[in-house]
């Protein structure tokens, strides 16, 4: 049955870790709520002592209604049967209620830990790994973790409720006592022999609800090119197959855990009738008492209960320790973006130097080799190339968000490597093809990147793009909501915000990645007046697909396969008649004026 768990595999980044290292992570988490679990602990231990308690008490009562059947007597032991069936019902309640306390404290300590991590790893991790099912790993999972010490206290609830009506049977009868025992180790051998299936199952149970996590996850955010391109029933089949696999991986996992019990029954009903009938014989032969039986007899159910349900116990202890496991991994797997130093550039003055660098998304297919370049503080620096070129990939290694695998990246004379990354990419603005907006406002968007930025201070930036005739253009101003990724506006109007959300952070140096390559000419004319403004006097890199915005750079950068084959302006280019007067015809040359003028003429 392999072919259950085809294309569960462990993500990259999972690791091994065993029972012994996962416990002591999870009581490293509950260590704080030590108080708390002391005073559910104590209550766990009242509520064994009152449970084994009142069968012991009800089967001396037994005895004494026998040799005095009074009135007074019966209801006397009825008031204290009460009394201790309502202690027991306090004690359980004041342990629920810190337990819960202490395992909510817990989810909320390991969710904030899930997410700091999650915010940690770079843009690499999230290229290789789906959303969906980091989303999976911190919330599915770290919920599921926490269960593994609500059962193990309820588990020891069990324990003890057995080690105490064993106890005082053991003075009561040993016979008994000891055919009560006598089929103990092999149920609980039965049920530990079972741990490692259930890991195996339950494991690759929490990687489909993952899968199916992530599948849902992409359909709903590309909802919109399906559509477009009709691929409804072709995602809706994809979808159906994950489905069926689910389907087999879940059913796979009860089958295996609804095997173990009608073992541990069968041995259970073995241990039951041998009891009754030696029981049984004792009380006909006047050796033992018909409460001592009945003693037996309730001593059983309490004793048998808890040993058929350590498999349940283990299952479930296997699926937090599987959950823990998954959620350990993400917070321990180690970012490839690592910073050396914390120091800070102030002022950061935008100097930016390219030392025979080599980077790659992956580490054989290097996209930069060897790459040398040099860019002055304040210089406006355009990057062409073909796809592939690796014009975006220099951006991308400016804001630090890509390790390189060798050479050097100098930011003002001082290795990035080095650098605090917050205080550095808060003088770092970066506006790509497709802005991304939070839902909200458009205010709120703009002060994203500044919080505590005045609202004057964000209706100026606003002005600046454009001079602020595009805000005339929202039905609320810059109150108006932008929707779920700025779904409420046109992708004009969101690069717009984009650019004011730069504009307002006042950065020292400025990614430009195609910014204008996806809107209008009107809107593009808006956003050259804005780019004027946010570009002035700022060290700046700019990928366009445009001839305004690279007209308007100091130094054109011409690419190809990582290697710079052509620098310089572009009268120069095209006067050498290179790659870059190549592009400028095949790309460029339609976008220019005396182009419009002779055709339309």
């Amino acid at each position: 049955m392999g072919f259950i768990f085809d294309g569960l595999d462990a993500e990259a980044y999972d690791r091994k870790y065993s029972d012994g290292t996962l416990v002591r992570r999870i009581l490293d988490y509950f260590r704080p709520q030590g108080g708390k679990m002391l005073i559910a602990a104590l209550m766990v231990t009242g509520t064994a002592a009152l449970d084994a308690g009142i069968p012991i008490f009800i089967a001396l009562s037994l005895d004494w209604i026998g040799d005095d059947p009074s009135t007074q007597l019966v209801v006397t032991l009825a008031c204290i049967l009460a009394a201790l069936g309502a202690s027991s019902w306090v004690f359980n309640l004041v342990r629920q209620t810190f337990s819960a306390q202490a395992v909510g404290n817990v989810v909320l300590k390991l969710r904030e830990d899930a997410v700091d991590a999650v915010l940690r790893h770079d843009l690499s991790f999230y290229d290789q790994f789906a959303t969906g099912k980091i989303v999976s790993r911190v919330n599915s999972d770290s919920a599921a973790f926490t269960q593994v010490m609500t059962l193990t206290m309820e588990f020891i609830s069990r324990i003890l409720l057995i080690v105490f009506i064993v106890g005082y049977l053991a003075t009561v009868n040993l016979l008994l006592t000891g055919i009560l025992l006598l089929l103990a180790p092999l149920i609980i051998a039965t049920a530990l022999g079972f741990r490692r299936m259930a890991r195996k199952t339950i494991t690759a149970s929490r990687r489909m609800n993952a899968e199916v996590s992530a599948h849902i996850s992409e359909t709903v955010n590309g909802i919109g090119v399906a559509k477009t391109f009709r691929q409804e029933p072709v995602i809706y089949t994809e979808f159906l197959e994950v489905n069926r696999q689910s389907r087999r991986v879940n059913a796979r996992t009860r089958y295996v855990f609804s095997t173990i019990f009608p073992a541990l029954n069968l041995l259970a009903g073995i241990g039951t009738a041998t009891l009754v009938y030696v029981g049984g014989l004792g009380v006909r032969g006047g050796d033992i008492t018909p409460g001592t039986w009945f003693l037996f007899i309730q001593g059983l159910q309490a004793f048998w209960f808890p040993l058929t349900s350590i498999a349940s116990f283990w299952s479930q202890f296997q699926l937090g320790l599987a959950a823990g496991e998954r959620v350990f991994a993400l917070i321990d797997a180690e970012p490839r973006v690592v910073q050396h130093d914390q120091q800070k550039l102030d002022p950061l003055r935008g100097a930016i130097q390219f030392t025979d660098l080599t980077f790659g998304y992956k580490e054989d297919e290097p996209v930069l080799q060897q790459f040398n370049l040099a860019i002055a503080p304040g210089e406006v620096v355009a990057l062409v190339g073909h796809t592939g070129s690796g014009k975006s990939s220099i951006a991308k290694l400016v804001a630090r968000f890509y390790e390189f695998q060798d050479g050097q990246l100098t930011i003002d004379g001082v290795d990035i490597r080095a650098l605090d990354l917050a205080a550095y990419r808060a003088r770092l603005g970066i506006v790509t093809q497709t802005p991304f907006l939070f839902d909200g406002t458009v205010r709120e968007n703009i002060r994203y990147g500044k919080p505590d930025a005045s609202d004057g201070d964000v209706r100026a930036a606003a002005a600046h793009i454009g001079n602020g005739d595009w805000l005339s253009g929202l039905p609320q101003g810059l109150d108006s909501q932008v929707g779920e990724r700025g779904s409420s506006l046109s992708m004009g109007q969101r690069q717009l915000v984009a650019l004011a959300r730069v504009l307002l952070q006042n950065p020292a140096i400025v990614v430009l990645d195609e910014a204008t390559a996806s809107v209008d000419p009107l809107t593009e004319a808006l956003i050259q007046e804005g780019l004027d403004t946010v570009l002035a006097g700022r060290t700046a890199i700019v990928i366009a697909h445009r001839l305004s915005t690279v007209r308007h750079a100091n130094r054109i950068i011409v690419l190809r396969q990582g290697r710079i084959i052509e620098m310089g302006s572009h009268t120069s280019l095209m006067q050498r008649g290179g790659h870059y007067a190549e592009l400028y015809n095949t790309y460029f040359r339609h976008q220019s004026l005396e182009y419009i003028e002779r055709n339309v003429a």
